[in-house]
């Protein structure tokens, strides 16, 4: 390819990932910002607090890095100033009168909450309001906006709305306070000014799409979004399992289904690491001529097969790459580890991955480990810092997720010629043949367990698999190949998006 003169301009938006958070996100953010070379970057990261420095090297095309502290103690600008000029602010917020709030902002906002409650499918009167939205912010302060008792007394008018047509829950003083409190930190970026770039690439069809609204609707900026594992299913599964009152699940569910709907809507183009994912992007509403599946890759030339260390030989072994949080679903891995000891006493389940994310969901799995009596079979060692010497420790490599988008640790694990048990999820499948691994039923550790018996125990098997599994990633899956297709994807959507505002133009000009 040919590389232009000057570099397109990207803002890569991302969710508790990149680049102060490892995972397989970051990972695919990383090889982006390292490897692309039509592109510079500013990276915009929303976080639950605030970070001090990133735990990647960042490559010399990343120009700027904005970090949005969503869920700090304090206010994003109090702990990052956003190059905001001091006498916008005090203007903005002497501007901000309750006058001013009742009569331009509660109105947008009652519309708002009743596309919300309402479920709407029609994106372009939801993006009009989102537009409006944006607008006043461009004026008045947001904090102060918030603050307002009429703003209150709107959502909870609308929310109790919905309690009394329902019949079956209510709405408590504590729900419509988190509610409102969830809203305010989700719409927060948009108080939050942005540089102008040539394009805007969000990392999944959720709230990071309000920054590039922000683009959208001051320069009219080109937007891509890649789906790694379907969002809303994630949400939704999460929503669905947590201890939130019935209230605000359903408040959750509905706003987080309606800005997936307007993520499709305003997307320029929406690339799926598998075609699991299309599914889900056209069950709500994604136009599927703008979808395009971009597999993964991985470097098959730094994750290459290596002889297993001298302490680990003859010993049965399973490796896996995960963070410990609920998507990974450790507990069946952990209680798959059961299921082989029956027959394989000596095992070893090796599993290396941060386990700070979610600690409350490691304190069950070590308490899990304790209660099956398998200490001296499953081990959580933490973070690796070289990936790719993990999976040589293993005969094998396990994946228990319920969900995915298309997992680096399988196509990593396929490129060390080691052969994967991995659960059908996402991509999963796709990356996976027969030839090089077994896939089964997520939450089943019988069957997983089943499988990690069936190849530790058959060498000739696991050769095969093995020397399968790394032609599959050379022929398919490598660096180079994921590379070229973003450099090309980067390329077409802005042209195509320069090609159409020139025909606009020239079409007002006759």
């Amino acid at each position: 390819m040919t590389v232009p003169t000057e570099k397109l301009k990207v803002l890569l938006i991302s969710e508790g990932t990149y680049p102060f958070y490892g995972g397989g996100i970051s990972t695919w953010s990383h090889m982006l910002c390292e490897r692309v070379s039509n592109v510079n970057f500013n990276l915009y990261s929303i976080n639950a607090g605030y970070e001090p420095k990133p735990i990647f090297d960042l490559s010399p095309s990343v120009k700027e890095v904005i970090q949005v502290p969503l869920w700090a103690p304090d206010e994003p600008q109090d702990y990052v100033s956003y190059n905001r000029d001091y006498y916008k602010v005090v203007s903005k917020k002497e501007n901000t009168t309750t006058t001013i709030i009742q009569e331009h902002f509660v109105p947008l906002f009652k519309q708002f909450l009743s596309m919300v409650y309402g479920e709407t499918t029609d994106m372009k009167a939801f993006d009009a309001v989102f537009y409006q939205m944006w607008r006043y912010f461009q004026n008045y302060d947001y904090k102060e906006t918030f603050k307002d008792k009429s703003v209150w007394e709107a959502f909870k008018e609308e929310a109790t709305a919905e309690t009394a047509e329902d019949g079956s829950f209510i709405a408590t003083l504590f729900d419509v306070t988190v509610g409102l409190r969830w809203l305010y930190r989700f719409l927060m970026p948009f108080s939050i000014p942005i540089k102008k770039v040539d394009l805007a690439h969000i990392t999944l069809s959720g709230f990071p799409l309000i920054p590039a609204l922000v683009l959208k609707y001051r320069y009219n900026t080109p937007l891509m979004i890649t789906e790694h594992g379907v969002y809303v299913r994630e949400r939704l599964l999460y929503i669905n399992r947590s201890d939130y009152s019935y209230f605000i699940k359903v408040f959750l569910i509905k706003l987080t289904e309606a800005v997936v709907r307007l993520s499709y809507f305003k997307a320029d183009k929406i690339l799926s690491v598998n075609k699991f994912n299309i599914t889900w992007e056209l069950m709500y509403g994604a136009d599927e001529k703008k979808i395009e599946i971009t597999y993964n890759g991985v470097d098959h030339e730094k994750f290459i097969p290596r002889e297993k260390p001298d302490h680990l030989k003859g010993i049965p072994t399973v490796v896996a790459a995960a963070r410990i949080f609920e998507l990974k679903d450790v507990l069946t891995m952990i209680r798959s580890c059961a299921v082989v000891r029956r027959q394989i006493p000596n095992v070893q389940y090796l599993v290396y991955g941060d386990k700070n994310a979610v600690p409350e969901y490691t304190k069950k799995c070590e308490d899990l480990i304790k209660e099956l009596k398998l200490e001296n079979n499953f081990f959580l060692k933490g973070y690796h810092s070289q990936p790719h010497l993990i999976f040589s420790e293993g005969d094998i490599s396990i994946l228990t997720s319920i969900s995915e988008g298309f997992p680096f640790t399988v196509l990593e694990s396929m490129s060390c010629g080691v052969p994967v048990v991995a659960t059908d999820v996402g991509g999963v499948s796709e990356a996976i043949d027969e030839g090089s691994g077994f896939v089964c039923k997520p939450r089943d550790p019988e069957a997983i367990g089943a499988k990690v018996i069936k190849l530790l125990s058959d060498e000739t098997l696991r050769n095969r698999m093995s020397e399968n599994g790394r032609q599959r990633v050379i022929d398919h899956f490598t660096l180079d190949i994921f590379i070229d297709a973003y450099e090309r994807i980067y390329d077409k959507v802005y042209s195509d998006w320069k090609a159409e505002k020139q025909k606009r133009k020239a079409e007002l000009a006759l």
